[in-house]
């Protein structure tokens, strides 16, 4: 079985550039940043917004819809006293949710508020990440099967889109501050980010904290993309390598480097990305519920 799934995964990395590379001869060089462009599969243009369905919306309303049916499959189907495998699995997400990111980054009084949404953080991206690395035929590029134009297998992720991480953190930032205005009135939560210093500081102690709250909102997504990004990058330059030097020899060689970058970011770097972006997000609201902790 184990064997199996080696064999499977080794496969399933390669049909792509394979694919790629026989449809590819256009092309004097392999650019592995290719995967990454976005073209328009429904055109949608209104005034200066350019709202076309691309390939990275296409995996985000997948990865929705993965999400809601796992939600419901863990931890609403079926729940009994005496759990089984499924059911274990769902309490142990959400565990990990409520001890590890929710109790720890945000007031008790805010637990029941704000845990819904560090949860869904924790759950969506998740599933995006791990759909990022899963061959789906969701690719721009197309293969010719018995006369009929058919999307090759691709491995993609939506969060290695600068402007998927960017909206998740702009969320976290927007709700950061309502809830702090909220929970302090405005005059008390913003004279909170200056700290008591001689007043000849204060200005620019203000302005530094002002750049200190754009920079959290940098940081969260620059984090996740970067990550994403690299992952995918290395995988697909290791793959292509061999298409690029022309030569068989090399084959076995990066494809079990791009199988060895593979698993260790479905294993390791899929679920801890996840969990920083929804532990970072209670944090960040957390400190603006209670700003002097």
């Amino acid at each position: 079985m184990r064997r199996a799934l080696v064999f499977l995964t080794t496969l399933a990395l390669t049909l792509p550039v394979t694919a790629a590379a026989a449809e590819g001869a256009e092309e004097e060089k392999f650019d592995p940043s290719h995967e990454f462009e976005q073209h328009a599969w429904v055109p949608i243009h209104i005034g200066p917004l350019d709202m076309s369905i691309t390939k990275a919306v296409g995996y985000l309303i997948l990865g929705t819809i993965v999400t809601i049916a796992l939600g419901i499959f863990l931890m609403r189907f079926k729940v009994g006293v005496n759990p089984d495998r499924r059911q274990t699995i769902g309490e142990m997400v959400y565990d990990v949710a409520q001890t590890q990111i929710a109790e720890q980054g945000l007031p008790s009084r805010a637990i029941a508020r704000w845990f819904p949404y560090c949860a869904t953080l924790l759950l969506f991206i998740w599933v995006v990440n791990m759909l990022g690395f899963i061959p789906l035929p969701l690719s721009d590029e197309k293969v010719t099967l018995f006369g009929v134009e058919l999307p090759t297998l691709g491995i993609y992720a939506a969060t290695s889109s600068i402007s998927v991480t960017l909206a998740l953190a702009f969320m976290t930032f927007v709700f950061t501050h309502v809830e702090g205005v909220r929970e302090n009135g405005p005059v008390r939560y913003f004279k909170s980010w200056v700290p008591d210093v001689p007043k000849a500081m204060t200005p620019f102690i203000a302005v530094l904290e002002v750049l200190g709250q754009f920079m959290r909102l940098i940081s969260l997504s620059v984090r996740l993309f970067a990550n994403m990004l690299a992952g995918h990058i290395l995988i697909l330059t290791f793959i292509g390598l061999m298409f690029v030097l022309e030569t068989v020899f090399l084959a076995p060689l990066s494809v079990l480097v791009a199988t060895i970058f593979y698993l260790f970011e479905v294993v390791i770097v899929v679920s801890i990305q996840a969990f920083i972006f929804a532990a970072l997000s209670a944090i960040y609201i957390g400190s603006a519920i209670e700003p002097e902790h």
